[in-house]
């Protein structure tokens, strides 16, 4: 795998655990908290924590990549799974 490879796979699974974390941790919305900023949504967050969240993502995207590069070279893949490879004749045509 090249390092331009690594790097787009890397950066892939980094956003979408990013919108998969960034709910979680949220307590209350400023319109529940009795202080709006003008000029944003009331149902924004209070107080969104965003540096925790980004050091969260970037620990759980490096486990995951990592897990990703060790099965990588293992030499395991999806011919390996018993329940992806369907019986030899099981999607033939018919025949006539």
């Amino acid at each position: 795998m090249s390092i331009a490879f690594g790097m787009a796979i890397y950066f892939m699974l980094w956003w979408i655990i990013l919108f998969a974390i960034l709910p979680f941790g949220l307590r209350r919305t400023q319109e529940e908290a009795g202080e709006v900023v003008p000029g944003s949504e009331p149902s924004a967050p209070d107080r969104p924590h965003f540096s925790r969240v980004i050091i969260l993502t970037t620990v759980v995207t490096t486990v995951v990549f990592a897990a990703y590069l060790g099965l990588r070279s293992s030499g395991y893949g999806l011919d390996d799974i018993p329940f992806l490879n369907p019986p030899a004749g099981s999607y033939s045509h018919p025949s006539n």
